[in-house]
């Protein structure tokens, strides 16, 4: 009911807008508040994917169908939690099989550009990652601003034996080392976000990891990814991305709008004012419409 009731607020402001166009509007408005983010994760086997998963994400998880005839190893899963949803794209790792590397090549020229985000997980004491940069530069680069780098398992660094278990924090002796292998994969891929250094097992960095998603994803995804996120990692900051982030994504609807050739210069006046209502409206009642 909430959310209901939130959406009729959003639609209140439209009636000073033609019929049609109104329709138009309204249509767009509602694809974004059901918008399914798709998050693709990739990494060697190993690289502790699943287990990142499962720190991140609460939602139901529904296996939903191999995306491609040609392989088994791209597999669709979906996250529902509540009205909201998260698809995941679990992608084959690179750099295990030279046999398969055309295929995955052409794989991911194909799914890519569907792709909100990807999770490029990397194992922190994987030295090997000449065939990661070579098929990176390869494939990669012209979506590199979806790509998010994210070294795992930072607890089996060197010195491992030094992990403090009690506070879940690494030694100063593995922080070194999980400071350099930050520098290494930045300088190696030279990410357009910044590289995440994390724990899943542990839960370390975590946090840090979420809002580095927040910022990496575009508006439209912003909220619903949060909806699916662990309770403790929503934090009052990640909230407000994600509010901030749905006005952006409402207030696009109408600049696509307003920039349509037929439009007369008249109503678009008119479409600006509604614009900066509705999306204050968006952002007021986010939380009825999204928790």
């Amino acid at each position: 009911m909430q959310e209901f009731g939130g959406l009729q607020a959003i639609e209140k402001p439209l009636v000073s807008l033609p019929h049609t166009l109104r329709n138009h509007i309204l249509e767009h408005l509602q694809k974004v508040t059901q918008y399914e983010p798709v998050i693709g994760i990739m990494g060697k086997t190993g690289a502790g994917k699943s287990s990142l998963c499962n720190a991140l994400f609460q939602g139901e998880v529904t296996p939903v169908s191999n995306v491609e005839p040609c392989t088994r190893d791209v597999l669709r899963f979906r996250l529902k939690s509540g009205t909201h949803s998260l698809m995941i794209v679990d992608l084959p790792g690179v750099g295990e099989s030279e046999q398969r590397d055309d295929e995955y090549t052409a794989l991911y020229r194909r799914i890519l550009p569907e792709l909100d985000l990807v999770l490029w997980v990397i194992k922190a004491d994987d030295r090997a990652l000449s065939v990661d940069e070579h098929f990176y530069r390869k494939v990669m680069l012209a979506y590199q601003h979806r790509v998010v780098f994210v070294v795992n398992q930072a607890d089996k660094a060197e010195p491992c034996h030094e992990w403090n278990i009690i506070d879940s924090i690494p030694s100063p002796e593995q922080q070194l080392t999980i400071e350099a292998k930050r520098s290494a994969v930045q300088q190696l891929f030279l990410p357009h976000h910044p590289v995440c250094m994390v724990s899943a097992r542990t839960g370390w960095r975590i946090e840090e990891m979420v809002e580095t998603m927040m910022y990496s994803l575009p508006d439209r995804a912003t909220s619903p990814l949060a909806t699916q996120l662990h309770e403790r990692l929503c934090s009052e900051s990640v909230k407000k991305q994600a509010r901030e982030g749905f006005g952006d994504a409402v207030g696009e609807v109408f600049d696509s709008a307003e920039a349509a050739s037929f439009i007369p210069t008249p109503l678009k006046a008119v479409i600006r004012t509604v614009r900066d209502a509705v999306v204050s409206v968006a952002r007021a009642v986010w939380d009825w419409i999204f928790f």
